[in-house]
């Protein structure tokens, strides 16, 4: 039986490709051999390429997506997509990909398109009831008037990029003189920005999937930060203790699934997914949603498969056969 071509997609242009290419290297050097012919496929603003050992990187033709292996054409069977960030969070690489007729594991373009944008994504769940922290969103070129900002919000909140991830350009603010600093350091990464009352409480994170009909979520995990939030410290430079299950109650922990299972249901999700949530009085509100989390050694839903007693081996291969399927 011939092996299965799976092309995995890494790197982006924003400022997470680095933590991308830890991602996709670690799928690869997961993935079945016996199952799965793999390549590495790098997504960056100076190129797309699958490297080589010699340094020759072999260029992607963008017309089909294939690469020649010397005289060999490959055009893979389905890509794996660990891309952060755009092009491959945001919807314009599973557009392109499905253009092409090729399946890919992450969700579709229009849900990643509208996940990937903090305030509609909220717009869209607020609809259904989904609890989540007071905001306030900004345009590039408004008028900032922060005294208004705090009084609708309150004092610490939180200013984001609108369309970024890893944690990059944002700030917790806890007075007023850092507001428009805070600001302008989140317009570095985004012409939108959300502002977001703090909400106090548990921070927990929970990885959701499909397998068959069902949507499964993962044990949640608990994130304490050595800093003032989960920032990109936090995340990827082990400035925080992430507890893997959660330590909250019973309650709290179906409470939480619970919740993450209904938004991949109501965004109509497909492949892995991270929902942050705050439990704050035994209440989990929603923070955001992640349709290309983080695989790294240091990633968050690595940990919660393993918690389960899977092998990261066995869910790589089972979100490759879900896509599949699906197609």
């Amino acid at each position: 039986m011939s092996k299965i071509i799976v092309a995995v997609a890494m790197g982006g242009y924003s400022s997470e490709f680095e933590i991308s290419l830890q991602s996709g290297k670690i799928v690869c050097g997961a993935l079945d051999t016996q199952s799965y012919e793999v390549f590495p496929v790098h997504i960056l603003k100076e190129g797309w390429f699958v490297p080589s050992e010699n340094g020759q990187n072999i260029l992607i033709d963008r017309s089909d997506f294939s690469f020649k292996i010397g005289d060999r054409k490959v055009r893979p069977d389905i890509v794996f997509n660990t891309i952060h960030g755009t092009p491959g969070e945001d919807g314009y690489m599973a557009a392109y990909w499905k253009l092409l007729g090729i399946p890919q594991t992450s969700t579709g373009f229009y849900q990643a398109a509208l996940s990937f944008n903090k305030r509609d994504c909220l717009s869209v769940l607020d609809h259904f009831g989904i609890k989540a922290a007071n905001s306030y969103y900004l345009n590039k070129g408004a008028t900032i008037d922060t005294s208004e900002i705090v009084r609708t919000l309150g004092l610490p909140c939180f200013v984001k990029p609108n369309r970024a991830g890893s944690s990059f350009g944002i700030s917790k603010v806890k007075d007023l003189d850092n507001l428009l600093p805070a600001i302008e350091a989140a317009f570095k990464e985004d012409r939108e920005i959300i502002i977001e009352t703090a909400l106090v409480g548990t921070e927990v994170s929970v990885g959701v999937y499909k397998n068959g009909d069902e949507i499964v979520a993962l044990p949640p995990t608990e994130i304490v930060s050595e800093n003032d939030f989960f920032d990109y410290e936090a995340k990827y430079l082990g400035k925080s203790e992430e507890i893997t299950p959660a330590r909250i109650s019973e309650e709290e922990t179906e409470a939480v699934q619970t919740e993450a299972k209904k938004i991949y249901y109501l965004l109509n999700m497909t492949g892995i997914t991270r929902s942050d949530f705050i439990i704050q009085d035994g209440i989990p509100y929603f923070i955001e949603i992640n349709t290309t989390p983080g695989l790294s050694a240091e990633s968050i839903v690595p940990k919660q498969v393993r918690e389960t007693g899977m092998k990261l081996s066995d869910f790589f291969s089972l979100l490759i056969k879900q896509a599949l399927t699906e197609k």
